[in-house]
């Protein structure tokens, strides 16, 4: 056995830090060079012109058209490159325009810093946009005239651009509203946003979704097929082949197709990863080198790394990567090597086994049926459907996409077939970093040549990825999240095994809303697979939204809503229907709740905030006030019937004459409604701040009465309505309490324990460098 001295072993250690040292150097001057390109905060929501071109291809939105705009001039200090929204203008005497790469426009625009949702295992849209060079977004102003200088820029990306846009438009002429027209507009041209998420979703329920997304499979398939053709042609000229050996010829052909499909597609990351993979491989060919497939790989690594250290950030980078990788592990070093049908087949196996760790990781779910899925979606894609929408391309006839279309419709039934199966997607919470580690080094193990000892007992250590449950609250204890749905409200309370969902957030356009957007991820990565109780304080928009979302997606027992309001939809999901009448009480876990608003010997108020349905949870070690949208009248009201602060202390704790179902077990709804003693206080360790922070609501009297400890404000970035307003934010911190705010701090977790009550916010628990910046 060699013997390593030590010398060597410090000269190693030396060349592991420097090569630390000097990546970590890169990444922190990358990022400082791109945050510098910023948007003042003294010029968020104010008007600025600015002069540019339109970049890459503008998304249709339902009624508004979204597009990447490239800064040239401003009067302002703007970034260089901004995300803009245009809407049609609100008097509809106008049409939007018709937007196309490379145009060249004046527009008059508000911006502000980049800012997104921040809640506990939420999509991190501010880390999206670094990654893509975005450092501002905004809106084009309505009634302000916006010249179109010229209809088309000079420049590489221009040009290609207004190809792409061309064929996309081609697509839509020929196929109309053909239903997979989305999918080979994608194929063709990267434009993934093209398809409706209802094949999304088909797509990930069967493991297929990476076949949309123009990346290493699609372009290292056009190098191979070009590569193959540019190697035949150079052999059948002997002249060519004493120039260069038609090996190499082949390899720079190759490499050339690809860079051109990689064009085509627009460039994006995917691409440009899978090309400089390419380009690696090209390199070692033409040097002459048999260079191991590992270092190429590494290489490979190297180089994308350097030249977008925020690749780490996207599902993409692991995925190919470590698609690779498990692909070069299964085929290499073997001493009888399988090929064929066969060799396709366990790489698939291998690829699908091995990727489970990190497809819990990164989307908390993977697919049972996705071995069956793409052994077919594979083929179609990659030798029809893709290279006919290709052909399509540069042979502009009609039949040709046809055909492609119809072998896609082929695919698509055989693909909805399988996401149909309830078994289909298995979804897990977020996994614990340890399990995680315990699930790849099983897959490794098993993917080791046959004959390894005790290879198949390494199937054990997957099981507790998926039988892991998060940790739930213990008996009187309870937790209560305020999620970051900007201009809304959503409060999930959690109990040992009861949860309840406290409104559902607004919605966000005609097809997306925070119930899509925000709940569902979350209760999948938090582990509820079902609500007890949803309660609708009141029917505003932005307190409904996401509530037809959340029903159709989870079963829902018990649905509270205001007296007199009707939610048919959601009625007919839900098990059982309650209007929210104070004095109604119910004990989950030793953990009481008690509805205080509305009271049912009061007619209606004129204006449905005050209607809202305020509840008070309490637990041994402190208590929480939910109080919706009520304003003023509401909070007299309140004071009027639950009383002052209690001269007794803090209206803590789980005793008092509340008639609790199963003698204080957990209730499985709220049944058995019982009057409690009026004497019931308002006092609360914690409030979620009525109304958003409105000077309408938190009066002097009703803040007295309350004194918490924490008030939390649920407020949008920018809202228009300036919530939270000053003079209310400077009443609770005067009544003692500490002041928490959504739309700086993210989502607010409060953890009620039996030694008292936590606060932790999202965007300090997660903290990254690029936020608020």
């Amino acid at each position: 056995m060699p013997v390593v001295s030590s010398r060597s072993w410090w000269l190693w250690m030396v060349i592991l830090l420097t090569a630390y040292c000097s990546g970590a150097s890169w990444a922190v001057f990358r990022a400082e060079w791109r945050l510098a390109d910023e948007l003042p905060m003294a010029w968020e929501s104010r008007d600025v012109v600015v002069t540019g071109v339109v970049r890459g291809l503008p998304r249709q939105l339902d009624k508004a058209s979204r597009f990447e705009f490239e800064v040239a001039d401003a009067s302002a200090p703007v970034p260089g490159r901004i995300q803009l929204t245009w809407y049609p203008p609100r008097n509809g005497s106008a049409e939007l325009p018709d937007l196309r790469p490379g145009q060249r426009w004046q527009l008059t625009v508000r911006l502000k810093r980049p800012h997104g949702f921040m809640n506990p295992f939420g999509f991190d849209y501010e880390a999206w946009l670094l990654e893509r060079g975005i450092r501002a977004t905004g809106y084009v102003r309505d009634g302000v005239p916006h010249p179109r200088l010229d209809e088309e820029t000079p420049g590489l990306m221009n040009r290609v651009h207004r190809v792409r846009d061309s064929v996309r438009r081609r697509f839509a002429d020929v196929l109309g509203e053909s239903p997979y027209r989305g999918v080979l507009t994608a194929l063709a041209v990267g434009d993934q946003r093209a398809i409706p998420d209802a094949q999304w979703e088909v797509f990930r329920r069967t493991g297929t979704n990476h076949l949309m997304a123009i990346s290493g499979l699609h372009v290292s398939l056009v190098a191979r097929f070009a590569a193959g053709v540019v190697g035949w042609s150079w052999r059948c000229v002997p002249r060519l082949m004493l120039r260069l050996p038609s090996r190499k010829a082949a390899a720079c052909g190759g490499l050339m197709f690809a860079g051109g499909y990689a064009l085509l597609a627009g460039l994006g990351l995917p691409t440009q990863r899978a090309l400089i993979m390419l380009s690696i491989v090209a390199a070692a060919i033409l040097s002459g080198r048999d260079a191991r497939p590992s270092r190429v790989l590494a290489l490979a690594l190297f180089c994308v790394l350097v030249a977008d250290p925020w690749a780490v950030s996207s599902p993409g980078f692991w995925l190919s990567f470590g698609a690779v990788a498990v692909i070069l592990f299964v085929v290499s070093g073997r001493i009888a090597p399988t090929t064929g049908w066969r060799a396709a087949v366990r790489v698939q196996l291998a690829i699908t086994l091995a990727m489970v760790p990190a497809l819990l990781v990164l989307f908390n779910a993977f697919s049972l049926l996705a071995p069956f899925a793409n052994a077919l979606a594979i083929p179609v894609v990659s030798f029809v459907v893709a290279p006919l929408s290709l052909l399509a391309i540069v042979l502009p006839v009609p039949a040709v996409l046809e055909l492609a279309h119809w072998a896609a419709g082929g695919l698509m039934a055989y693909l909805e077939m399988l996401s149909a199966q309830t078994f289909a997607l298995r979804v897990q919470p977020a996994q614990p970093a340890l399990l995680v580690g315990c699930g790849v080094a099983a897959a490794a193990w098993l993917l080791l040549p046959r004959g390894t000892p005790a290879r198949h007992v390494a199937l054990l250590a997957f099981l507790p990825l998926l039988l892991w449950q998060p940790a739930r609250p213990g008996m009187g204890e309870f937790d209560v999240v305020v999620l970051d749905v900007g201009q809304g409200l959503a409060i999930h309370v959690q109990t040992r095994s009861h949860d309840l969902l406290y409104d559902t957030g607004p919605p966000y356009g005609p097809a997306v809303d925070a119930g899509q957007r925000v709940l569902l991820p979350y209760f999948v990565s938090s582990g509820v697979r079902g609500l007890d109780t949803m309660v609708i304080s009141h029917g505003d928009a932005d307190h409904v939204g996401g509530a037809e979302t959340v029903v159709a997606a989870m079963p829902v027992r018990l649905l509270m809503t205001n007296p007199g309001e009707t939610h048919v939809v959601l009625s007919e999901k839900a098990e059982e229907t309650l209007a929210c009448r104070a004095g109604q009480t119910w004990k989950w876990d030793g953990v009481r709740f008690e509805v205080l608003h509305p009271r049912a010997d009061l007619p209606a108020y004129r204006k449905a905030n005050d209607n809202s349905c305020v509840i008070r949870i309490a637990g041994e070690g402190g208590s929480v006030l939910l109080t919706g949208d009520i304003e003023s009248p509401a909070e007299r009201a309140l004071l009027a019937w639950a009383g002052a602060a209690d001269p007794a202390g803090r209206a803590g704790g789980t005793g008092g004459a509340f008639g609790a179902r199963g003698g204080g077990e957990a209730a499985d709804a709220v049944e058995g409604v019982a009057v409690v003693d009026r004497t019931t206080r308002l006092a609360s360790d914690v409030v979620v701040v009525p109304h958003h922070g409105s000077l309408t609501s938190s009066t002097p009297a009703f803040v007295n009465a309350v004194s918490p400890q924490h008030a939390i404000h649920v407020v949008g970035n920018l809202n228009r309505f300036r919530h939270p307003h000053p003079e209310v934010w400077a009443r609770w911190a005067q009544a003692g309490a500490r002041n928490w705010r959504t739309d700086g701090q993210g989502a607010i977790r409060v953890r009620v324990r039996g030694d008292g009550v936590d606060l932790v916010s999202e965007r300090v628990r997660r903290t990254r460098y690029w936020h608020g910046r």
